[in-house]
């Protein structure tokens, strides 16, 4: 069965690359994925595969191959794009202005379409059922997983495992990589609005310096994480957007704030939260102004669980050879993944897409990343592999 999945991902690889150019070509943002969705519905009627749409624009579809019931399998594949400019000077570039597909889920969704094809090709050939979840939103809170987990994906047919891969742009085309447990970070999004009176520069005494106020509580901020987290478990807390005046002699009457938190530990976590919020208004009532603090709860931690991750890195030694299956780093970045690995055991694992020689060497949400393209004859296979196999 290897042979003939390696057979069919080289002989399909070309036809679906130029699917990858299609999607790269024509992102769409989070929750308005429309066309996409519909480009894939008809990708599946093409190769003769059932589908149903949930939550909109989210598409799942069921493979049966012998003995259906014998075990239930989840594929999963993302497809939303980002806010980017793109900067490649490729033929398949973005026609849609601001808007690029600079995380690689055209290539995920890509993969999964290979497989799609391959595995019904073959379903008299293999035990058990595969439910492929072509899923929206991945890139904006709440994340797509969580809505279409409460319509149901993970019922009628009900997995039992739940795999999914993400492109690397560190690791190198031609290897992939896994890591058991934990392997992503949660994500929280953070809203601060201090607010006072604001008034001429020469007499910051008739005012309450917004932007003082918003200098001393960012720098503080910084003392949770180092004085209050545990050192050994990873946690970040980044102020990333400040937005407040527009004059040199001016001291606004409004400054806003936004950042993000991430966490290893769940208990941490919310513990944080707490501490955010006490000491924003200890620092922005004591100092005279007015709080407003929203910490949108975002993404949980994204875990691999250490039995299905061990058996899907043997399955990859065997479709890669062993020199190709590394570990994967324990990364503080976030993934909607994670809400299907509270519920069912997963595993989220790497496609290598780096290639220095052809100078593909951009990280994912920058305006020049970019794969090196015999990785979806991999992703194709890997996944069809997977599929199968676990």
């Amino acid at each position: 069965m290897l042979s003939k999945i390696k057979q069919l991902a080289s002989q399909y690889a070309q036809e679906f690359i130029e699917v990858r150019h299609h999607l790269h070509a024509n992102p769409e943002l989070s929750y308005k994925e429309f066309n996409t969705s519909k480009f894939i519905q008809n990708k599946l009627t093409e190769f003769g595969i059932s589908y149903s749409v949930m939550a909109t624009t989210g598409v799942v579809a069921v493979i049966e191959g012998k003995n259906p019931s014998s075990r239930i399998v989840a594929l999963r594949a993302d497809m939303d794009a980002l806010p980017i400019q793109e900067e490649n000077n490729v033929a398949y570039r973005s026609i849609v202005d601001g808007v690029m597909h600079a995380c690689g889920h055209d290539v995920h969704t890509t993969c999964l379409l290979g497989a799609a094809k391959i595995l019904n090709e073959l379903k008299n050939e293999w035990e058990g059922t595969v439910k492929l979840i072509f899923q929206l939103g991945e890139e904006k809170n709440p994340g797509g997983a969580s809505l279409m987990i409460k319509e149901g994906v993970l019922q009628n047919p009900a997995p039992t495992k739940i795999v999914a891969l993400h492109v690397h742009p560190g690791l190198q085309v031609g290897k992939l990589s896994f890591r058991k447990g934990r392997v992503m970070a949660s994500a929280e999004e953070i809203f601060i609005t201090i607010k006072g009176h604001g008034g001429h520069a020469a007499a910051p005494h008739l005012t309450q310096d917004t932007i003082l106020i918003a200098s001393q509580l960012i720098v503080s901020l910084q003392q949770i994480i180092s004085r209050n987290n545990n050192p050994t478990s990873p946690s970040v807390l980044s102020i990333c957007s400040i937005h407040g005046g527009n004059a040199t002699n001016v001291i606004p009457s409004e400054v806003r704030l936004m950042g993000t938190l991430r966490c290893m530990d769940e208990s941490w976590r919310y513990k944080a939260h707490d501490l955010i919020k006490k000491q924003a208004k200890a620092i922005v009532e004591g100092m005279g102004a007015e709080l407003e603090i929203l910490i949108d709860v975002g993404y949980p931690t994204v875990d691999s669980e250490p039995i299905l991750t061990e058996e899907c890195t043997m399955l990859a030694n065997d479709f890669m050879g062993e020199t190709n299956v590394e570990e994967t780093e324990l990364r503080m970045g976030a993934e909607d993944f994670g809400y299907y690995t509270q519920q069912i055991p997963g595993c989220f694992f790497r496609l290598g897409v780096r290639n220095e020689a052809q100078g593909i060497i951009h990280n994912v949400h920058t305006p020049k990343f970019n794969i090196d393209e015999t990785a979806v004859e991999i992703g194709m296979g890997i996944m069809s592999w997977l599929g199968i196999g676990i």
